[in-house]
């Protein structure tokens, strides 16, 4: 199953939020017992560097980032997938951004905390706990 992080969910990882570091991690961790390929956008990408720089230091990012990508794909942002994006009946626009970079592989999950932003998506949306409910992993 292919499945799309929200940037939230790799935040909590990044910077340890608690409680919610624990069900993404845990999703990591079961990827390739569960057959779930991780995706992410290039957008992302960039709110990571940023926010986790200003938490930690540039080193701690950038290690953090590379690390990452040994896990997750990159999911390119171009012209098509924001015009796309600018259509969308999905109100918040960074939102709308993912599902529409989301389509371009066919993916068929996004993983958010944030759930309501995604309200409008034509893609099954789940938080990291309910997306390992789903697939049966406690």
């Amino acid at each position: 199953m292919k499945v799309l992080l929200d940037t939230n969910v790799i935040l909590d990882i990044a910077l340890e939020r608690q409680p919610f570091v624990a069900s993404a991690v845990r999703l990591l961790e079961i990827a390739p017992q569960a057959n779930l390929e991780f995706y992410m956008t290039a957008t992302t990408i960039t709110d990571l560097y940023y926010i986790t720089q200003r938490a930690t230091d540039r080193a701690t990012a950038r290690s953090f980032i590379v690390d990452l990508m040994q896990f997750v794909q990159v999911i390119g942002v171009d012209e098509a997938v924001i015009r796309k994006a600018l259509k969308s009946t999905i109100v918040d626009f960074e939102e709308a951004v993912q599902e529409s970079a989301a389509h371009t592989q066919a993916i068929q999950v996004i993983v958010t905390r944030n759930e309501s932003d995604f309200g409008n998506s034509t893609l099954k949306v789940h938080n990291p706990e309910s997306l390992l409910a789903f697939l049966g992993i406690g």
